[in-house]
């Protein structure tokens, strides 16, 4: 970063608290509820269901190291793709979740304010880092960090921060050689709702997952868009074929067809209007989400999430809030009609 008082050289990981409570953790729901990992309606992540169809490759790509005009490439079509500058810092990595274990063992240790409540990880790993974390419930709450993180759109609720406010809370952060991180893992859904437009301003720091929208989590494909210092020290520590060729391909190919992704976001809100419908239906309350996944509130969130997952249907549960539940999008009719059984069996 410009301000080089920001970065700190890696020192090493530190014992890392537990691992928080994820959704998609088939084999643990396996053990906890005995249906085998093939018979899941797995509802419990934010992963399209409908994923992009994976393009022939060319044999070479899985045979060889890939060479820098892949990544180069691909960057190109991430930065098109996102509506970022040319001239923006970027950086590739093994999922948005290398990006955000990654970056907090290059900034010094700092007061860090996590709006929460949000994914998890954030917290966990800047804590791991050795930073003073607090959790805030919005960004009027900040005053004193000189690193705050977000989500947004945010994970679970969906609920979204004003890119204006957000670039001045960034412009703030950046004068004074703090740094604003935002989570845009789901803003492929909601492309209005990112900062990517001003990607490269010193003070901010935007983390994009391919895997949620392109419904190829396995992939495993994120990006980072920041200041160039900042990309070049996260490049540095991530190291060199730090994301394999026919990842890079696949993303790049994918990100390259604005005729899917338009239809695609179509037809995603288009299904989670449905699920609105299904599950006010069963007698739940719409309290968020965004086109990827709903939050539902109800009166025992537990003891409708183990009723589900009895019938071999997964949601994600969060045990802050007793009383959320939320729902991925069913993949096929089949799954909705399985969905709509489970709950009338359910409640």
């Amino acid at each position: 970063m410009s301000h080089k008082h920001e970065l700190r050289r890696f020192a090493g990981p530190a014992e890392l608290p537990a691992i928080s409570d994820h959704g998609g953790q088939l084999q643990a729901a396996t053990a906890a509820f005995g249906v085998p990992v093939e018979g899941w309606l797995d509802l419990s992540t934010g992963i399209n269901p409908i994923s992009y169809p994976l393009p022939e490759l060319a044999p070479g790509l899985w045979a060889r190291l890939p060479d820098s005009d892949l990544f180069q490439a691909a960057r190109r079509a991430a930065l098109a793709y996102y509506g970022a500058p040319a001239t923006a810092g970027i950086v590739e990595a093994p999922g948005s979740q290398a990006l955000i274990q990654s970056l907090p063992w290059l900034i010094r240790p700092a007061r860090v304010a996590v709006v929460a409540l949000t994914y998890a990880e954030h917290e966990r790993c800047w804590r791991a880092a050795g930073h003073r974390v607090v959790e805030v419930d919005g960004i009027e709450d900040v005053s004193g960090a000189s690193v705050v993180i977000l989500t947004n759109p945010n994970n679970p609720d969906g609920r979204i921060f004003a890119p204006p406010q957000l670039a001045a809370l960034a412009q703030r952060l950046g004068a004074g050689g703090g740094l604003l991180v935002v989570d845009e893992a789901f803003a492929d859904v909601m492309p209005e709702s990112s900062l990517a437009a001003l990607a490269g301003r010193p003070g901010l720091c935007l983390l994009r997952s391919f895997g949620k929208f392109f419904g190829l989590a396995g992939l495993r494909l994120g990006y980072a868009l920041a200041e160039p210092g900042l990309a070049a020290a996260l490049e540095a520590h991530l190291g060199p074929w730090r994301v394999s060729g026919p990842a890079l391909e696949i993303g790049r190919q994918a990100m390259e067809n604005g005729a899917w992704a338009e239809a695609t976001r179509a037809q995603l809100t288009s299904a989670a209007a449905k699920l609105d419908r299904l599950l006010a239906g069963a007698g739940l309350t719409i309290i968020g989400g965004t086109a990827l996944y709903r939050l539902a509130d109800c009166a025992d969130a537990e003891a409708l999430h183990g009723a589900l997952a009895r019938r071999g249907i997964l949601t994600r549960r969060f045990p802050r809030r007793p009383r959320w539940l939320r729902f991925g999008l069913p993949g096929d009719e089949a799954a909705w009609q399985r969905l709509k059984k489970g709950l009338a069996d359910s409640i």
